[in-house]
């Protein structure tokens, strides 16, 4: 696995603690090569901009808006936007969601899916798939 997608809503939009700590993983992610996205089923527009900055500030490599792209999870098109946007193959990528139609969605879609509930659950199973080490 080279990619790292991840849901904003419900997933990367939690509590400060959380915040911090999803930026440890993703700065962990990308010093050991994994690309790293944001895939949101919002609309886009203005009210997106707590979203885009993410990669502005470069703390992901891309984020991807199902409004700009006319796809939405969990349609293969949105995930194919999303690895895209990495330069990936879906099936080189892992998509964390909150929305258990959305992981089945990547799964049947080829990508590896992590359903996410509580950081400390998922951070288990994302270290796990990429071999990252680190206390986050």
């Amino acid at each position: 696995m080279r990619g790292l997608i991840v849901d904003y809503v419900g997933v990367l939009d939690g509590t400060d603690e959380d915040q911090r700590r999803w930026r440890n993983v993703f700065a962990a992610a990308r010093a050991n090569g994994i690309a790293t996205a944001v895939l949101s089923n919002d609309p886009g527009g203005p009210e997106a901009d707590p979203i885009r900055v993410l990669a502005t500030q470069g703390i992901v490599d891309a984020v991807v808006l199902s409004g700009e792209v006319g796809a939405e999870k969990p349609e293969t098109a949105a995930f194919q936007a999303a690895a895209d946007a990495i330069g990936l193959p879906m099936n080189d990528c892992v998509m964390v969601d909150d929305s258990i139609v959305n992981v089945r969605g990547a799964v049947e879609s080829g990508l590896v899916g992590v359903y996410y509930q509580q950081f400390d659950r998922a951070i288990v199973e994302i270290t796990g798939l990429f071999g990252i080490k680190g206390d986050f």
